[in-house]
């Protein structure tokens, strides 16, 4: 049903552009303008309001001269230095306070304008000095810095409940206007509120622990008090913007140095944006309740709705962006994405995908075709999809709800009818329609795609441009939350090998599970040519009733082996550089932390909180803080991260501690040698097969059917060995190597 609308008519103007806020949210011996006299005094004026004068009778009758009109000029204030021959075709209401206003012009690239003000209408705003206003209809209620452009705009207005994007409401307001994103779940169940310092850290914590109704409580009183729920905030926009050809805008605050052109639509936002962090909005963009990181670029059509957007990400050519909160570094084009959860590193560049109903950790990518939580299986809503880092669904893959996959999980291409759960990290995913079975085979890049991992893990260090991090990220692909899961992944192994050895020879299975395990890892370290001729299935990963085989089962418990050993000898090595030890002191030390109980509780339990890695127990003692209210604003919160983050690679060498164990069974200076001469290996391998890898792009013949002959080829191409990122694998092991022998 249509909403009842009228227009209301008054034969009284005399109260235009006043009244700003009604009078029983004015505290006492305050007057309408209390709050925007702060925000000028902060924005203009380093925190003291700029000295205004009133005009003069000769500056009000040349101002009407030059076609502008005024029912008040006593409350059309100046600075001293005010040339009226830069004011043309102009109304003025209410309370209009303007800055510096000279003969020269702002220019910004090939754009040039004349400072002052030219056919526009101003009702009860302050603007800075040397100001280009041209061709604005309707400027309501804003704060405009200094040196900033406005052009053809046709609304740019504030209400007295103006909240810039934030998840409050104002004094007077009912509840069911507060604005709330739906992350991870089209049916609800798991609101977050935005606020300007969301990371995702915050809506991660926020989203995920719905069963800890005291955090909740917690988080939602802490936002709250975080911003402030008085009415009457004024619009703002900062220094050095440059705003033209937009239809409307309406309570955004602006942040200097932004660069916004061709809006049709901006509403209830916050666009941060500075010198070191120039955010870019462009044409055809509609944004409406939302918050935009530093350094981001909007532009081409999009839409985005219910949105929190982090820092140095993009959105382009017509992405729609709904109730959705996307972390920094990412990149949406194209393509949908509702209701989701993305952590730093998303790359999502087609139009015929897109992501519903998610929680995904990071550097992740969506091939064109793929569809994440397209198909509804159930009476109701899509369920859920959580994937770990490095998700990549691949060309015309189809998931299913409800869904769960380790890190670094590659989906080949297929329609997967079944909801699935991959325990295994690095695994790649076959749907097998000849036989009807689905295939993993986990530890797939390590074996297969080396130039891959290690390229990708490289990328996403280089290419983050961030000048504010406060979201941490980690974006080596061995890191505590790839470790636990492959530890957990080979004791899954050892089970389905044993299960399968005992078929193999005829024999019962034994109650016990430990035994049945240590049959199966036995034969995987001893027997691993016995092993590849068993068929392997995997238990409790997908929900149907054919089997799952796993591939190359000896391999993947080999390279999982592989991986563990790098991590434990890099991360322990790192400590011993960080803290100028020897590995008998560091074990020594590890041992003091185990008798005083400063030692991780649970060193093989990790959370990726937003692309932070933390263990769970710190996480744990984190969240007791925040539900006795030891913090009182988000600010606070982030500096425990920050403090968590700064302990980080001692926590990585703790676990890597354990790791040496679960590998060796026992720690001792005869163990550390060990590890580090395989660790040579390892990475000699490592450097062997970024190149091989790479090299397969080169050798494959129908690479080379579109080239004439392979001069031209090379000239497109290059060489293998001139490939950057082969160079850098070498410089990268060279420099492992020296490392390691200072310490080993």
């Amino acid at each position: 049903m249509l909403l009842a609308m009228s227009v209301y008519y008054s034969e009284k103007n005399a109260s235009y552009g006043y009244n700003f806020i009604n009078g029983e949210y004015i505290p006492a011996g305050k007057d309408e303008y209390y709050l925007r006299n702060e925000q000028s005094a902060k924005l203009l004026g380093s925190g003291t309001l700029p000295k205004w004068q009133h005009l003069t009778p000769a500056q009000i009758d040349q101002l009407e001269k030059n076609g502008n009109r005024s029912p008040n000029w006593n409350d059309v204030l100046v600075s001293e230095q005010f040339e009226t021959s830069s004011i043309h075709n102009s109304q003025f209401y209410g309370l209009v306070r303007l800055g510096k206003i000279g003969a020269g012009t702002l220019q910004f690239h090939d754009f040039s304008l004349t400072e002052g003000i030219y056919d526009s209408c101003i009702i009860s705003c302050d603007i800075g000095d040397h100001c280009a206003i041209h061709s604005c209809l309707y400027l309501s209620h804003y704060i405009i810095g200094h040196n900033s452009i406005l052009h053809r705009i046709d609304e740019m207005d504030c209400t007295n409940h103006n909240k810039n994007g934030n998840g409050i409401i104002k004094q007077g307001e009912d509840e069911d206007v507060r604005v709330w994103i739906e992350p991870l779940n089209e049916a609800g169940g798991r609101e977050v509120l935005p606020f300007y310092d969301m990371i995702c850290a915050d809506a991660y914590m926020w989203t995920i622990f719905r069963d800890d109704s005291d955090l909740m409580k917690a988080l939602f009183d802490m936002t709250n008090n975080t911003y402030d729920l008085r009415r009457g905030f004024y619009g703002t926009v900062g220094n050095d913007c440059v705003i033209k050809s937009c239809r409307i805008i309406k309570d955004v605050a602006i942040g200097s140095h932004a660069y916004i052109k061709g809006a049709n639509k901006l509403k209830n936002l916050s666009i941060k944006s500075d010198e070191n962090a120039q955010t870019q909005i462009g044409e055809g963009v509609e944004l409406v309740n939302g918050i935009i990181g530093f350094g981001c670029h909007i532009f081409y059509g999009c839409k985005a709705v219910r949105f929190v957007i982090g820092n140095n990400s993009n959105l382009k050519y017509g992405s729609r962006l709904i109730h959705s909160i996307l972390g920094d570094n990412s990149t949406v084009s194209c393509c949908e994405v509702l209701n989701n959860l993305v952590f730093p590193g998303h790359e999502q560049h087609h139009n015929n995908s897109f992501l519903i109903a998610s929680l995904i950790m990071g550097q992740s990518n969506m091939a064109a075709g793929a569809t994440v939580g397209s198909n509804h299986n159930s009476r109701g809503n899509d369920g859920e999809i959580i994937a770990g880092r490095g998700f990549w669904p691949g060309l015309s893959s189809t998931l299913k709800h409800n869904s769960r996959f380790a890190s670094y999980t590659l989906i080949t291409k297929g329609n997967y009818p079944s909801e699935i759960n991959i325990p295994l990290p690095f695994s790649m995913l076959i749907e097998n329609p000849q036989h009807n079975r689905l295939e993993v085979m986990p530890a797939y890049y390590w074996m297969y795609n080396m130039y891959a991992l290690e390229r990708n893990s490289w990328k996403y260090r280089t290419r983050d441009k961030r000048f504010y991090k406060t979201q941490h990220i980690v974006s080596e692909y061995l890191a505590p939350d790839t470790i636990c899961e492959i530890i957990a992944a080979m004791k899954l192994l050892e089970e389905w090998t044993g299960k399968a050895v005992y078929r193999h020879l005829g024999e019962n299975l034994p109650a016990s599970a430990e035994q049945i395990a240590a049959r199966g890892r036995k034969y995987l370290r001893e027997k691993p040519e016995v092993v590849q001729k068993l068929q392997i299935t995997g238990e409790n990963m997908e929900r149907s009733k054919r089997p799952v085989q796993i591939i190359k089962c000896a391999e993947a418990y080999a390279a999982y082996q592989q991986m563990l050993t790098m991590y434990a000898v890099k991360a322990i090595l790192t400590s011993l550089e960080n803290h100028n030890a020897t590995f008998a002191g560091f074990v020594q030390t590890q041992n003091e932390k185990a008798k005083n109980g400063s030692a991780l509780k649970t060193p093989l339990l990790w959370l990726n909180l937003g692309g932070q890695l933390m263990p769970e127990s710190r996480f744990n003692t984190l969240k007791e803080k925040i539900i006795s209210r030891e913090f009182s604003t988000w600010h606070q919160v982030h500096a425990e991260y920050d403090a968590i983050w700064a302990l980080y690679s001692d926590d990585c060498a703790e676990l890597a501690l354990e790791v040496l164990k679960y590998l060796y069974g026992s720690v001792n200076a005869q163990t550390w040698v060990t590890a580090c001469d395989q660790a040579r290996t390892i990475r000699a391998f490592m450097e062997d097969q970024v190149y091989k890898t790479k090299l397969k792009d080169y050798t494959n013949a129908f690479r080379s059917i579109t080239y004439r002959n392979q001069k031209e080829r090379f000239a497109v191409l290059g060489k293998v060995e001139d490939n950057s990122f082969i160079k850098t694998a070498k410089e990268e092991t060279k420099e492992f190597l020296d490392r390691l022998a200072k310490f080993c």
